[in-house]
């Protein structure tokens, strides 16, 4: 899932400074099962702001709905209606669901109130581990679903790095180094002939170093089949 973090107060107010109506939008996805972007955290990031000691004045109106997800155009544009009167939306959405609704209705000002933080997986009640970067090129096939990318500190291809102590990172010893990890996943599964391939340099323009990426998919709606029955 993609994980976010409620921004600093202050600087929520700063940003919705100026507006007397505001729409406060959760997304009923990613952030909801993170507990910071869905319909009770809406609930209470708007019962928090309308507090007067956050402004000079009377605080704004604040209007809180709730949609599945902010990151689909054609379910924003079919089931969200604005509140008449609303000057800007406040949304709890990571950062592809601040630019869809802002897409949707660009005339209006949306303003994000979480930090994307990354992709993640629950580990524990209350946390969430960064799983995966989005390279688009998997190789979790290799390495024991054990992702180097995201979990190794310096993202390397071929087994760990000489700071590695003790089955632990050099850059903070409460890290499990990634390589150890993977080594003992493919031991537990006889697959350490995985070990003997050298991975070649990788080509990180699947990461996205270049243009946004985009995923193009037919048979869907109008398009085309891409495969015959």
């Amino acid at each position: 899932m993609i994980v976010g973090n409620l921004k600093p107060i202050e600087e929520i107010i700063e940003n919705i400074s100026g507006f007397e109506h505001i729409l406060i939008l959760g997304c009923g996805s990613c952030v909801t099962v993170c507990l910071s972007g869905g319909d009770r955290e809406a609930k209470r990031l708007a019962k928090r702001l309308s507090h007067i000691r956050y402004f000079n004045q009377s605080p704004p109106r604040f209007d809180v709905k709730t949609i599945q997800r902010q990151c689909e155009k054609d379910l924003i544009e079919t089931y969200l209606e604005i509140p008449p009167g609303t000057e800007a939306i406040l949304s709890l959405a990571c950062g592809a669901g601040v630019q869809t609704v802002a897409d949707a209705f660009d005339a209006m000002p949306v303003i994000p109130a979480l930090n994307t933080t990354f992709l993640g997986a629950v580990d524990a009640p209350g946390i969430w581990v960064e799983k995966c970067k989005g390279c688009g090129d998997c190789i979790l096939t290799r390495t024991g679903g054990i992702c180097p990318v995201s979990r190794c500190a310096k993202r390397l291809f071929n087994g760990p790095c000489g700071g590695s102590r003790n089955g632990h990172c050099e850059v903070d010893a409460d890290i499990p180094c990634a390589w150890a990890l993977i080594y003992h996943r493919l031991k537990k599964q006889n697959n350490l002939h995985f070990l003997t391939d050298i991975c070649p340099p990788r080509d990180w323009r699947t990461g996205g170093s270049g243009a946004p990426r985009t995923r193009k998919r037919t048979g869907i709606g109008h398009s085309p089949e891409d495969f015959s029955p």
